[in-house]
């Protein structure tokens, strides 16, 4: 596999106005919409914390949505990205 569809994974951490505005669901259907796999899910600390796991373009696709803010009511403060080694999830989960 070259380097551009090698999968990668990265977690991925939205602090803000992100719990009650839809932000897990709409995650789940930016990621299920460019081909990556994972999770999201709400955290105790108020932010929404996802696994996404894919090619490096796709994941990226979906880190820049979130980056941009995400679903129109949210309101993206924080993200915070680490990399991660791929699991070979697949299919996205709301948790």
């Amino acid at each position: 596999m070259s380097d551009a569809t090698a999968p990668i994974a990265r977690r991925v951490i939205a602090r803000g106005r992100v719990q009650g505005v839809f932000f897990r669901a709409s995650t789940r259907d930016e990621a299920v919409r460019a081909g990556v796999s994972g999770w999201v899910r709400n955290r105790p600390d108020g932010a929404v914390e996802a696994w996404l796991e894919g090619t490096p373009q796709a994941v990226a696709t979906v880190e820049d949505w979130i980056r941009r803010g995400g679903p129109p009511r949210a309101h993206v403060e924080d993200v915070e990205v680490a990399s991660q080694t791929p699991a070979g999830r697949v299919g996205f989960d709301v948790q």
